[in-house]
């Protein structure tokens, strides 16, 4: 009987374990990396302007509307700081976002995360790091989307578009905002359009866009609009991009030639 008895309680554990299982996760509309460039070409002006805007838009009634609007009425989101090839840091982990309360904590955790300003451009490691961040979050999202901004082409680690089309092949959208508020240190060096190149050369995925930034007071308008449509799933018809961006009149290595190029000049 002892025997049976200890057999019995046994199994129960075990089927009380198996029962319990791994924590599942909490099911989202929407699990959202914003990619956000620190990289020595941006000023400290621009820095301030670009993290004041994500706090402002974060906590906006707008982006909290749209956040309230989904099926699930909830978002996960995580805010990443990128510049040269294995420089990325997470200023705020992944965090569930669904009402004014819930947005504003989110805003004042990236308000209060120390700015770092690191050399390189490397859109490429930003977008093979953040793309690693999904699995394991604790989130279950609808969908998927990396938000990357930046104030300049790739030029430093692997090519771009090897990278991009990695990443949207595992279903994750990548939109972009690039940010045209101050002339290029590297102008001098190539001709390029920084919209164009984060349109032909950056974003991909379904309904992927991209929202350009052109004077600092429009930054937090800017960084608001691109939430609103990131969070509701309806992008700016505007500006719409195919599913795999088929390849247009920019060079994707316009990044990696103009800095060969300075690098030559300084030798």
């Amino acid at each position: 009987m002892r025997g049976r008895a200890l057999l019995g309680f046994m199994v129960g554990s075990g089927l009380g374990l198996l029962a319990a299982g791994p924590a599942a996760a909490e099911r989202v509309d929407l699990e959202l990396v914003l990619a956000v460039d620190v990289s020595g070409s941006m000023d400290l002006q621009e820095l301030e302007l670009q993290r004041d805007g994500y706090v402002a838009a974060l906590a906006h009634p707008e982006v909290v509307n749209a956040i309230r609007g989904g099926y699930a009425g909830r978002i996960a989101v995580i805010y990443v700081e990128w510049a040269g090839p294995g420089s990325q840091s997470i200023a705020v982990p992944w965090t569930a976002v669904h009402d004014t309360a819930s947005a504003q904590a989110f805003a004042a955790a990236v308000a209060a995360a120390p700015v770092a300003r690191i050399r390189g451009t490397s859109i490429s490691g930003s977008l093979a790091f953040t793309s690693g961040l999904f699995e394991g979050n604790g989130f279950e999202g609808t969908r998927r989307v990396i938000d990357i901004s930046g104030d300049g082409p790739n030029n430093m680690g692997v090519p771009v578009e090897p990278v991009r089309d990695r990443v949207i092949a595992q279903g994750i959208v990548i939109n972009g905002l690039p940010l045209l508020i101050r002339p290029s240190m590297m102008a001098a060096y190539g001709d390029f359009g920084l919209e164009e190149y984060y349109r032909d050369c950056v974003i991909g995925g379904p309904g992927a866009f991209v929202v350009a930034v052109q004077e600092i007071r429009r930054m937090a308008e800017a960084v608001r609009r691109k939430l609103v449509f990131e969070i509701a799933g309806v992008p700016p018809r505007v500006i719409p991009a195919a599913f795999r961006p088929v390849r247009g009149k920019t060079d994707c290595l316009i990044g990696e030639k103009m800095w060969g190029r300075w690098m030559q000049d300084r030798e």
